[in-house]
C-alpha cells in the first residue's frame, strides 16, 4: 500500500509542504494518495541550494560516489516488494511488468556504481610537426555542472534512474521533475538518496505543474537538461533551453520486418510481448509489423489468435498482461485513431473496443501510411499489420517515419541483417527480436523526430561531463 502522503525533496530533505497533488489508482481511478507540489519559488531553491553543492559534489572521491550508489542498490533490493506495488497502483502496470522495472532499477544503478570509477581520460601524442616539439596533452573528465531532469510517466522508476545515477557517478548535483501522474516511484529514490552521505543541496525531486517548471528548462545555472517524454514537448524544450545541451529520448512508431525466412511462432511470441508489454505504452513498442507476403496468412492467423487470448484487467492480478492505459483520455485518442483508419478503408482483425481506461488489445491491417495508428506514436496496445514481397523495399518503409528510435529485423540472412543496419535511420538495429528490447548499459536513443544524443550510464556519463585539457612544455 501507498502512504497517505509523500514529501517532495528540497536540498536533500524531505518538505511535507501540502497534499496539492492527487495521485490516483490507475485501474479504479481512485485517489491512491497526495503529493507536495512545487512551485517556482521552490524550484529558483533547488536550483541555487545545487549551484552551491556542486563543488562538494564534484569533490567526491569516486569511491565515495560509489559507495552512495551501492547504498541505492541495497536499499532498491530491499523495498522491491514495496517498489513494484507503487508502480502498479501509480502506474496501473501488471504486477509482472512492475517487478520487471524494479529489477532494471537495481540494474542500473549497480552499472553506475561500476562505471563511476572508470571515468577515464587520455595521454595525447601533440608532437605532430617540429613546432609541437617537447608538448605533451593529457585529458580528464570533468562533471558539467548541476543537471535538470525531467522523466516520464510510463517508466517512472527506471527513466528516472537513467537520469539520477550516471549524474551522482559523474559528480553532478541535479534536480528532477517526475511526471505528475506518476510520481511516487522517484520520491522513494529521493527517500533512499537522503540516506546517503551526497552533500546537502545536491538533490530535489520536485514534482510540479508543467506550467510551472519553465526554470527546469530556462535556468542557465543549470548546465545541461535531459528529457524524457513526447516529441513536440521534447523540441519546444529544447528551443527555449538556451546555451545548455540537451538530451532528449522521445517518441517512435516502431516497426519490426519479419522476413520468410523467419521462425514465425518465435516471431509471435516476441513481437506480443514488444506490442503489448505494459499496454503498449512505451516507446520503443512494436507499432508497425512488416511480414513477407509468403509467411503472411500463416502470420496474421497465429498473431491474432494469440493477441485474442491476453488477459485484460486489474494489474494487481498476476495474470493480467493488458492493464489500463494511464488515463480514460490517452484511451479515448487511440480509439479515435482506430475509427479514423477504420473509415480511411483498414480492417480491425482483433480488439479496437475500450472501457474507461481500458482498451482491448487491437491489430489492423490495411492502415493507410497517412494515418495516426501509422503514422504517428500510438503509445497504447495496438498494432498494424502490413504485408511486402521485397525486403530493400520493406527496409524503405520501415525508414518512411519521422521517427527513428529501434527496429527489430526477424531473418536468418546475415547479408540482410547487416543491411538493415546499414540503412535504417534509427538509433539501434536489434536482430532476431523486438525493438522493444533494451538492457540499461547499451546506447540507447534515436535519430530524426526521436531524439538527440544517448542514455545507457556510460553513455550519459559522457554527456554530463566534459572534457578538460592539459598541455605540458617541456623546454
Amino acid at each position: 500500500m501507498l502512504n497517505e502522503s509523500y514529501p517532495y525533496y528540497l536540498a536533500s530533505k524531505p518538505v511535507f509542504a501540502n497534499n496539492d497533488l492527487d495521485v490516483t489508482n490507475k485501474y479504479t481511478g481512485e485517489v491512491a494518495t497526495r503529493v507536495a507540489k512545487a512551485g517556482a519559488d521552490v524550484i529558483d531553491k533547488a536550483i541555487a541550494a545545487a549551484e552551491k553543492a556542486q563543488p562538494a559534489m564534484a569533490a567526491m572521491k569516486p569511491y565515495e560516489r560509489k559507495a552512495v550508489l551501492e547504498h541505492c542498490v541495497k536499499r532498491f533490493t530491499e523495498r522491491k516488494d514495496e517498489l513494484a506495488k507503487a508502480l502498479c497502483i501509480e502506474a496501473g502496470k501488471p504486477i509482472k511488468d512492475a517487478q520487471g522495472e524494479v529489477t532494471r532499477l537495481i540494474d542500473t544503478f549497480q552499472i553506475a556504481a561500476e562505471e563511476c570509477v572508470r571515468i577515464e581520460g587520455q595521454v595525447l601524442n601533440l608532437e605532430i610537426s617540429a613546432r609541437a616539439s617537447g608538448y605533451q596533452g593529457m585529458t580528464k573528465r570533468v562533471p558539467i555542472g548541476p543537471c535538470s531532469f525531467i522523466s516520464p510517466f510510463n517508466f517512472p522508476l527506471n527513466l528516472a534512474a537513467h537520469k539520477v545515477a550516471p549524474a551522482i557517478a559523474a559528480g553532478c548535483t541535479f534536480v528532477l521533475k517526475p511526471a505528475s501522474r506518476t510520481p511516487i516511484g522517484a520520491l522513494i529514490i529521493g527517500e533512499v538518496l537522503a540516506e546517503t552521505d551526497l552533500p546537502e543541496g545536491a538533490f530535489s525531486i520536485l514534482p510540479c505543474n508543467r506550467d510551472g517548471a519553465d526554470l527546469f528548462t530556462t535556468d542557465e545555472r543549470l548546465k545541461l537538461l535531459s528529457f524524457t517524454g513526447s516529441p513536440d514537448v521534447g523540441w519546444a524544450l529544447k528551443a527555449k533551453a538556451g546555451k545548455k545541451p540537451v538530451v532528449l529520448e522521445l517518441g517512435g512508431n516502431a516497426a519490426c520486418v519479419v522476413d520468410e525466412d523467419a521462425d514465425i511462432d518465435d516471431a509471435i511470441k516476441r513481437i506480443i510481448v514488444g506490442a503489448y508489454y505494459q499496454s503498449g505504452q512505451s516507446c520503443i513498442s512494436v507499432q508497425r509489423i512488416l511480414v513477407h507476403k509468403n509467411i503472411y496468412e500463416t502470420f496474421r492467423e497465429k498473431f491474432v489468435h494469440e493477441v485474442s487470448a491476453l488477459v485484460a484487467g486489474d494489474p494487481a492480478d498476476e495474470n493480467t498482461f493488458i492493464g489500463p492505459m494511464i488515463s480514460e483520455s490517452e484511451a479515448e485518442r487511440l480509439e479515435d485513431w482506430i475509427h479514423e483508419a477504420r473509415e480511411a478503408g483498414a480492417t480491425v482483425l482483433c480488439g479496437g473496443t475500450r472501457k474507461g481506461a481500458m482498451l482491448d488489445a487491437t491489430v489492423m491491417e490495411g492502415v493507410p501510411a497517412d494515418c495516426n495508428a501509422s503514422a504517428e506514436e500510438a503509445f497504447g496496445p495496438l498494432s498494424v499489420l502490413v504485408p511486402f514481397d521485397d525486403y530493400d523495399e520493406a527496409l524503405k518503409e520501415v525508414n518512411n517515419s519521422r521517427y527513428g528510435l529501434q527496429a527489430g529485423i526477424f531473418t536468418r540472412d546475415l547479408y540482410k541483417a547487416h543491411k538493415a543496419w546499414d540503412v535504417l535511420e534509427v538509433g539501434g538495429v536489434v536482430i532476431g527480436d523486438v525493438p522493444s528490447w533494451r538492457v540499461d548499459n547499451m546506447p540507447y536513443g534515436g535519430v530524426k523526430d526521436s531524439g538527440l544524443g544517448r542514455e545507457g550510464i556510460r553513455y550519459a556519463i559522457e554527456d554530463m561531463t566534459e572534457t578538460r585539457l592539459m598541455v605540458i612544455r617541456t623546454p
